[in-house]
């Protein structure tokens, strides 16, 4: 992580906040990502997965419905079937329709004994249900009954030929239910994105200091739906670090660094990604994580994710930034809960990503000095806290513009949501 003194999404050299290029708003960057995704999708493989393999994956042709569903109409209630345009009484026929019956074709003015889950017979448009009937003389009479009473109809729930899952999106565990109820048990996804991490800095590269950022990268990768390697580190050598970028860029869908992506005397990997491709942007005004960089090696089919090198930041700036690349969304489902202290701002202009604990619905700030974790008083530091792995102990962040105020009701983002 040498030269990474300006990492924590606050200022540092070459003029601090205000000085050196423009900053790309948190939201800008996640949706330029979710469309780089777009762009990409079609450069990975395809494989066949069974449905009960889909959870995470990611759709690689959209699916219509082969046939309408239900495809035919059945009883909801067990009861009797008729045409409920007709009125009472109705002639019982003898037969009785269970779920696995090939029904009759009822006349005028027949009814006949159903149950839940049995296929409706030709002639009949509503169920009576059993409690509300009465049979005298092999006769049916009962409540007024409006036709579509207690039936599922054919095509209710899907048309035929109807577009349900579009070529691109990621598929939930939930998703093999529709799929199944289709007669469809496997689908075509891509690929999972290899993805190769770097840890970037001679005091990593030698051991001096502990690579705490490629584990938890290889977790949140894995967690959405890629296949995170862990390729090893480089020390602050240009040369090197540019030559390495290239190399995994041939191995790997993605490359993921870390380290070395502000602007010290050794931050080089910037300026590698400018000499190897295109940087679409680098510095988000994002406080802690503010110095990542996105850039696209097209000679090399890759992508590569510069991440800061201090771990609370990293985590940061990856989840909100990186992950709409892997899972295709930026949606970030939040939970309502109180400040329990005031939380100042240094710097206007910029999202700050707030850990916090949660318990009975108040979000206390972790690092406050309020909280277990004491490393500022009223205005949040994103710099040590970017550092303090005990920060991780949050149980989600609240993103802000602006100051909070004790008993003041906010969003939390849950840590689940971003790591999945």
């Amino acid at each position: 992580m040498s030269g990474n003194s300006s990492e924590d999404g606050g200022g540092g050299g070459g003029g601090g906040d205000h000085g050196h290029g423009d900053i790309t708003p948190v939201r800008t960057a996640a949706e330029r990502v979710r469309d780089l995704r777009d762009e990409w999708l079609d450069r990975w493989g395809t494989e066949t997965v069974s449905i009960d393999r889909i959870a995470g994956r990611t759709l690689a042709e959209p699916i219509d419905a082969p046939a309408a569903v239900p495809e035919r109409s059945h009883a909801t209630m067990d009861g009797y079937a008729f045409d409920a345009s007709e009125g009472y009484p109705y002639e019982l026929v003898a037969e009785e329709v269970f779920p696995e019956s090939e029904p009759p074709s009822l006349s005028s003015g027949e009814a006949v004994r159903i149950f839940t889950g049995a296929p409706l017979p030709t002639g009949a448009n509503a169920v009576l249900k059993q409690e509300e009937a009465s049979v005298e003389d092999g006769r049916l009479d009962g409540t007024p009954t409006e036709p579509g009473t207690y039936v599922y109809e054919r095509g209710s729930n899907v048309a035929d030929g109807e577009r349900l899952f579009a070529a691109g999106e990621r598929l939930g565990a939930k998703d093999a239910i529709l799929l199944g109820d289709l007669g469809i048990d496997e689908v075509p996804v891509t690929e999972r994105p290899s993805v190769g991490l770097l840890a970037t800095g001679t005091e990593i590269h030698e051991g001096r200091h502990t690579d705490l950022d490629s584990p938890m990268l290889a977790g949140l990768v894995d967690g959405w739906g890629g296949e995170a390697t862990y390729e090893g580190t480089v020390p602050d050598e240009y040369d090197r670090v540019r030559d390495r970028i290239a190399g995994l860029a041939d191995e790997h869908d993605v490359v993921m660094t870390t380290g070395g992506t502000s602007v010290g005397d050794k931050d080089y990997v910037v300026r590698a990604l400018r000499e190897l491709g295109t940087v679409l942007f680098h510095r988000v005004a994002l406080r802690p994580g503010k110095p990542i960089a996105v850039a696209t090696l097209d000679e090399r089919d890759a992508v590569v994710f510069a991440i800061p090198g201090k771990p609370v930041g990293a985590h940061a700036v990856t989840s909100l930034v990186a992950r709409p690349f892997f899972t295709g969304s930026t949606a970030l489902p939040t939970v309502d809960a109180a400040m329990t202290s005031d939380v100042g701002i240094a710097v206007p202009g910029f999202t700050y990503a707030v850990p916090v604990t949660l318990a009975d619905g108040e979000a206390l700030p972790l690092g406050h000095v309020d909280s277990p974790l004491s490393v500022y008083e009223e205005a949040f530091d994103p710099s040590v806290l970017s550092s303090s792995t005990r920060a991780t102990r949050a149980d989600g962040f609240v993103l802000t513009e602006s100051a909070l105020s004790a008993g003041e009701a906010v969003d939390v983002v849950p840590y689940p949501v971003v790591e999945r």
